[in-house]
């Protein structure tokens, strides 16, 4: 025998077991990919600028470098900017911590 839940069908997400006023943020709305994969391309840059470091391509060394803090630097800035514009939604400033 299957048992009725006491709470409705159309109820998502349930707040009554969840503990985080924002359980999978980062993966409830596509805006916040660019910035992820912002950051993942910094860090292959990063990697990158360590390798021509490493052995000694100083030109290539230089303009990975840049490029690892270009892409790092947007890549924050992307999800930070994402992350204001769901607290906005709520009537929250960016520091206020519900749940975290």
């Amino acid at each position: 025998m299957s048992r009725r839940s006491d709470r409705s069908v159309g109820e998502f997400p349930d707040h009554s077991r969840t503990t985080r006023s924002h359980a999978g943020e980062g993966l409830e709305d596509g805006y916040n990919f660019p910035g992820i994969i912002l950051c993942a391309l910094g860090i292959i840059a990063l990697a990158l600028f360590l390798t021509a470091s490493g052995y000694g391509f100083a030109g290539w060394a230089i303009i990975s470098g840049i490029a690892a803090l270009v892409l790092a630097a947007a890549g924050v800035s992307w999800l930070l900017i994402e992350h204001r514009r769901v607290k906005d939604g709520e009537g929250l400033r960016l520091t206020d911590q519900r749940g975290h």
